[in-house]
């Protein structure tokens, strides 16, 4: 079946709802509006439960299927990003300095859009656990959820998300077995020497040739010491030093991201880059300190429930818009801890628009919206169907 006609029928709700998000986006944690609006979509749609203040402010739904059975649940993540937004859309953000640049207005809309025909219908058995998620973009709002004992409390088996992907045709969508996102991981050095007048080099230990140095060395991580099978980045994205010419700077930093899929590649990552840094101080004569921050895990899908949300997809959308081995990609993504925690799938749905996540101009595609609703709805009604 092809979306469905009772979601279709509500698309304009969802719009609404999306574009009042999209005009009052609110950064990791602190969602007061966003979870207020949230909570009042779910008591007017006649959800059976909501919980506030899982993970700090993340929100969980309970929708009753018509009899006993097991608890899937569907994430939306609902945070924006602090980038001063260039849509010049009609429903702009009106809040200085943040804006939804990555769609979670527009995953939190389906969400609700999923919620409302579920709640209606109830063609289903066990329960379905909605949970609206903070924090995805930094923060790790996920792990709070997690830890704050979402899984347990709510006897959740399986869990599933979408994420909407300007890389994709419209209408497509993406998923693969097993590791779909990277894990990332964060190094910050500090680099001291002795500072002093540029004229006199005898009388400094300049901090700068060796953060050059280490810069340039830390591409051998991936080059020398990571098997050609297993892909990674190690990328140096910052360096800052120096105030002024004449002047030979005391402190040098250094910055940058580790991304990989395997907990072995992240084990060699750290290993080798403390190592280099303890070399290069050696070498330079400068005292190297390394702030390693391991952060979201890798995003795994589990291999049946990835192909068991292909085929829903499939019924969606047809057969031909729907990859099943779609390529890994190098972001990250908290919903890795969800997986962790419970078997489930994580799934791109593509939008066709221009610009891409994180861009000042980029704005979620409304008319997507219904096949993201109707994807988590079948989902559903697939998984646990009222016959067994």
């Amino acid at each position: 079946m092809p979306v469905i006609n009772r979601i279709a029928g509500f698309a304009g709700e969802m719009t609404e709802w999306r574009r009042w998000m999209h005009r009052n986006p609110e950064l990791g944690f602190e969602l007061p509006k966003t979870a207020g609006f949230v909570v009042e979509r779910l008591r007017e749609i006649g959800v059976d439960e909501i919980h506030e203040g899982i993970g700090r402010t993340g929100i969980v739904g309970i929708v009753n299927g018509q009899r006993e059975g097991p608890t899937i649940g569907l994430r939306a993540d609902m945070d924006a990003l602090p980038i001063a937004e260039e849509t010049g859309a009609d429903w702009a953000s009106e809040t200085p300095g943040a804006m939804h640049a990555c769609g979670h207005d527009g995953h939190t809309a389906m969400l609700l859009g999923a919620a409302k025909y579920l709640a209606e219908t109830r063609a289903f058995r066990g329960r379905v656990a909605l949970l609206f998620q903070p924090a995805e973009e930094d923060g790790g709002g996920g792990k709070a959820m997690v830890e704050d004992g979402v899984m347990d409390r709510f006897d959740i088996h399986e869990v599933y998300a979408l994420h909407n992907s300007p890389e994709l045709p419209f209408g497509e969508f993406g998923t693969c077995a097993g590791p779909i996102m990277a894990a990332v991981d964060e190094f910050n050095f500090t680099i001291t020497g002795e500072g002093g007048h540029a004229a006199f080099p005898h009388l400094c230990t300049d901090p700068i040739p060796a953060a050059l140095a280490l810069g340039q060395a830390l591409d051998t991580v991936v080059a020398k010491n990571r098997p050609g099978t297993e892909p990674m980045v190690v990328a140096v994205t910052q360096i800052h030093s120096g105030t002024a010419n004449n002047v030979t700077p005391g402190v040098a930093r250094l910055s940058g991201t580790v991304r990989c899929f395997s907990g072995a590649m992240r084990d060699m990552a750290e290993a080798r880059i403390r190592a280099i840094g303890e070399g290069i101080a050696g070498s330079f004569g400068v005292a190297v300190e390394l702030f390693y921050d391991r952060s979201y895990p890798a995003t795994v899908n589990d291999p049946h429930r990835a192909e068991f949300a292909a085929e829903v997809a499939r019924e969606v959308v047809g057969a031909e818009k729907v990859t099943g081995d779609l390529a890994p990609e190098m972001g990250a993504e908290d919903f890795s801890y969800l997986l962790e925690a419970r078997p489930g799938a994580y799934l791109f749905l593509g939008q066709g628009t221009a610009h891409y996540c994180h861009h000042p101009a980029y704005d979620f595609n409304d008319a997507v919206a219904p096949i993201g609703a109707s994807f988590f709805a079948r989902l559903v009604e697939r998984a646990l169907p009222l016959d067994e």
